[in-house]
Parts: structure tokens; sequence; C-alpha cells
């Protein structure tokens, strides 16, 4: 009865807030299963959380404060879990001699508030905060709490923020967890910490003596880990059941997949596992969905080649290439090309190995050759589907290259990759694979080489001097004249882990299949002499793009020297 006397109250305090009756018993329905009033109140008569907050602090007389003022200390979190603080929608900030000072976006769950002065064995001061200041908050406590732990593998409490995810992956509440909570708690948070640190892969490698656990960060592995060797069998184990992979089978490989929630992002795992000397090794991909919300400029393309490649992609028919070793973030430039031309009125359709995010309103088929699905099975059918833009994940044989350029010279526009140095590499590939010279220059209308270099840290960088930055070294002398962007790699500080780096961008080189390059290829002129030709016009090289890069200060010529040193110049 004073449940409902309390609703009738703040009902109340809402109609005088300007909400209809209709609008708040629509939030109070919806709310019934995740007790978010207040995120259903703003989703329905876009009433602010903070505002909703103020006015039930208001009604209550209690404290209300828009943000998290002080920062919870890791000993205070001792003996909670992120379960908890999460379910119940409280924070303990403060401990005083008495009092404990915690914050809340639920002050009328008053249980959760009764058991943590038993816990604490002071009395509780509350104070009301907006929800979604205080989901940031617990996510922030945690992880500081896990980073302050001498231990890794004892402290990875910021590893339960990791939420489920259309069942797939459950992780239970430590207070009823079985003897191996430890290690669920362990390998939620190799996956969180991975998720929180930029990670795009996992590497859990067993040796005789340890486990080494390593992440890729902006492409370079670092080891963050060096667990007991006693405890790997338990690791894989764990890991297989949260990918629906066959736990008693150690003897052959395997593969899976993840799909969870990490801090509201939504994050797949693709998951491998492969029988080495002393165990399984595992290698788990991280996938995460908003990336594939950037377009081409946050990707790090300027100037002339965003131009050109935007022009590129708005034709009716072709074929553009993008060029460049593996991990070099083909895959990803193609579905920003992509979500840049993708409307209601194209028909959009892919076939990848394996499709690695989803794009909205775009059909996707992966290759599955147990069924003989194959790249060239797949874009046949395709052919079928009346589409407009097709994009094959990569032109691996001749087979899937002819059906492509057949593809591209009957009015489809078809996006692909192909394992090449530079884009004029990509040519000779071609002719390699025995495509006719005249069906390569009628078809391919550009080939796009790129690779990623890592930025530098805007924290911790320096000012350089032209000679201190090495453009000499990029054969660059001529440009030692005005460099006042010039930044040069830092002693290294927290934002970066100490590397002087933080964060990735492209450099590419960009050939635009003209009349001139055409008489080339008909002439099946090697990738040296279209080369020659192409920078005789105008062209500028990835060299040349990572040197512009250098000049305005986001990378360093280590970094451009490091992903091109295989550059033919």
């Amino acid at each position: 009865m004073m449940g409902e006397a309390i609703d009738r109250a703040i009902d109340h305090l809402l109609l005088r807030a300007g909400l209809t009756r209709e609008q708040i018993d629509t939030a109070r329905r919806k709310s019934a299963q995740d007790r978010d009033l207040g995120a259903h109140l703003e989703e329905v008569a876009q009433l602010p959380q903070a505002r909703y907050a103020a006015l039930v602090a208001e009604h209550l007389g209690l404290p209300f404060s828009p943000d998290i003022a002080e920062e919870t200390s890791p000993e205070l979190l001792a003996g909670l879990t992120v379960q908890f603080c999460r379910r119940h929608r409280l924070l303990p900030v403060t401990l005083h001699a008495e009092r404990v000072t915690v914050v809340t976006s639920d002050p009328l769950a008053v249980g959760p508030l009764s058991d943590l002065s038993v816990h604490f064995g002071r009395e509780i001061d509350p104070v009301v905060v907006p929800a979604p200041v205080l989901r940031d908050g617990i996510t922030r406590a945690f992880d500081r709490a896990s980073s302050s732990n001498q231990s890794l593998v004892e402290g990875f409490e910021s590893s339960h923020a990791i939420d489920v995810d259309e069942g797939r992956l459950e992780v239970p509440d430590l207070l009823d967890a079985d003897d191996e909570a430890p290690i669920i708690r362990l390998v939620n948070g190799i996956a969180f910490r991975a998720a929180k640190d930029g990670a795009s892969d996992i590497h859990i490698e067993p040796f005789e003596r340890h486990t080494s656990i390593r992440y890729r960060i902006d492409g370079m592995l670092m080891e963050v880990l060096a667990a007991p060797r006693r405890i790997h069998a338990s690791i894989v184990s764990r890991i297989k059941v949260m990918a629906s992979m066959n736990v008693a089978e150690k003897r052959l490989p395997q593969d899976g997949g993840i799909r969870t929630r990490v801090a509201g992002r939504e994050i797949d795992i693709r998951v491998s596992t492969l029988p080495t000397l002393f165990g399984e090794r595992v290698v788990m991909r991280l996938l995460d969905r908003s990336s594939t919300r950037l377009g081409l400029e946050e990707l790090g393309m300027t100037g002339t080649n965003l131009e050109q490649i935007r022009r590129l992609t708005h034709q009716s028919h072709g074929i553009l290439l993008v060029t460049g070793p593996t991990g070099s973030g083909k895959t990803t430039t193609l579905y920003a090309a992509l979500s840049e031309i993708n409307s209601v009125e194209k028909n959009i359709i892919t076939i990848e190995d394996p499709v690695e995010y989803q794009l909205p309103g775009v059909g996707q088929i992966q290759v599955n050759p147990k069924i003989e699905l194959t790249f060239a099975a797949g874009l046949r059918s395709i052919l079928r589907q009346d589409p407009d833009v097709i994009m094959v994940g990569e032109i691996r044989d001749s087979e899937t290259a002819r059906i492509a350029i057949q593809a591209a010279l009957t009015g489809h526009l078809v996006l692909s990759t192909l394992h090449t140095n530079d884009s004029f590499s990509a040519i000779t590939r071609l002719l390699d694979m025995e495509i006719e010279p005249f069906l390569v220059s009628s078809s391919v209308i550009g080939i796009l080489a790129q690779r990623l270099v890592r930025r530098l840290c805007p924290t911790c960088s320096v000012s350089v001097t032209p000679v201190e930055s090495g453009l000499p070294e990029l054969g660059l002398g001529y440009m030692l004249g005005d460099n006042s962007k010039l930044r040069g790699i830092g002693p290294g500080c927290a934002a970066c882990r100490q590397s002087g780096y933080r964060g990735r961008t492209l450099i590419q080189e960009l050939l635009v299949m003209d009349d001139t390059v055409r008489g080339y290829v008909m002439k099946r002129g090697d990738a040296a002499t279209i080369r020659e030709v192409s920078v005789a016009r105008g062209m500028a090289t990835i060299r040349d793009n990572g040197a512009a890069k250098v000049r305005a200060g986001i990378t360093s010529v280590a970094e451009v020297l490091r992903v091109t040193a295989a550059d033919v110049e």
C-alpha cells in the first residue's frame, strides 16, 4: 500500500511537471520489467532523466546531484560486486566515521540501502543522481578497483561490467556462483579490460611454466598477464562454454563466437582455438559494432583521395579495389564506403568470410565452404537478386575475379579487396589470374592501397624540429621548411599505456584508372612502369600520404617506415 501511495505522489509530481496521464501510464507499463521509469519517461515524454531524479529527490526530501562529485576508493568496494550495484542502482562513494554516503538512482528501493547499512555497520546517507550518471560511475569505480590490484589474476573485479546479450552468455552473480567463480571473474575481466583498452585481439598462449595473455592494441602485441600454468585448462574451458564450442574436444581446432555488451557497447568476439604442445592456444578477435558507424573521414581519409573515393563509390558500375596486407583495415574501409552510399533506393548485397559487422539495410551473406557456398558461388546467386552494389570480401581466385568483372561490366558497382603491397601490383595480380587486359582496363575504376599507422598520443607527444622528426629518412628532406605542427614520440603516459601512441589512422594511395593507365594495362605494363608513370603525373604514393600526416603532427616517421618498409620506391 505504501508503494502505491508513493507512486501516486510521484504521478502527481509528473502531472505538475507537464506530463499527461497517458504518457505516465505508458512509461509505467514499459518499466514493469526493468524498473527504470526514468528512462521510459524520457523515451515517451522527453522528460530528461536528470529532471525525473530531481523530482523524486524533492518528493523524498533527499539531496540531488547532477553528477558524482567524489570518486569511490577501491577499498570501499571490497565485498561488493558490480552486479549488486547495477541491479540495485547504487554506489557507495564516501566512508565517514559513522556514516556512508551512497549515490542512487532508485531511492525508493530501501531494502538494498538497508543491506549496505548492515554491510558497512554504519548509517547510510543517500544522494539521488540520474540513472545514466550512476551507470557510468559504477563502471569507472570498478575499473579503477581492478587497476589498483597487484595481481591481475586475482583482481579483475571490473570484469563484471560485461552484460548479457540475447542469452548467449550468462555471467552469474558471484554471491551465488560455484567454486569456479574466480575463473569466471578472470575470463570476464580479460575481455572487459581488452574492450576498455581498445584491443582488437586477445591471445592466450600456454607455455611450459605459465600462460601468457597478450592484447593487440593499435596493431602491436603487449603482454598484460602471465597466469599460472595450472589454470590454463580452466580458462580455455570457460571461453569454450561462452562461445558455444565443444569443451571435450581438445585435439582439433575449433571456432566459435560470443556476443556481449561491455559497458554499454555491443561487442562481437570471434574465438579460435588451436592445439599446441603445452595446451590449446586461444585467439579472440573483438569486433566493436560501433566502429561501423565510422565514415571515411573518421578513418583518416583526407583531401584529394577522399574526394576521389567518394566520386568512385557513386559510380553506377565498375570495380573499386582496396589492397593491403592482413590487418590494414580493408574491410572497415569498404564498410565505411557502403555506409556512405547506403539508401533505400539501392539494393546492396555483400558476401564475406566471415561477416564481421552487421550493416542495417544491407543483405549480407557468409561464405560456407562446407556446403559449397564459396565467393564465386555466392556471387553468381547475388547477380540474380537484382543488386545495385555488390561487396565481395576478397577476390582470391580467377573464378571470383571473372564473375566480379562480368558483374561490373553489366551495370553493377563492385567493391572488393586484394592482398597486394600497393595499388599498382593489384593490376598485375589480376593479370596473373589470367584475366584479359581489356577486361581489367574496362572494369576497374580505382585501386586504393592502405596501411594503418599509430597516432601520436595527444597527451604526451612533443614538438620536434624537421631534422629531429626524421623526414629526411623518408626521402623528403626538401620538406625541411616551415613545419610548425611537427610532433614526436613523447615519454609515454597513462593515456597511451607508456607507448607514446594512442589510436590509429589510415595512410593510403589511390590509383584512378584513366585513359593513360588503361593504355599501359592493355600493353601488360608491369607494376613498376605503371607506378613510374602515375607518380610522374602527380599521384601521391602511400609514403607521400604518410609524410603529409607526419607534417600535420598526426604520426611519426618511424611509424610510416614501419608499415611501408616492403614498398618499392
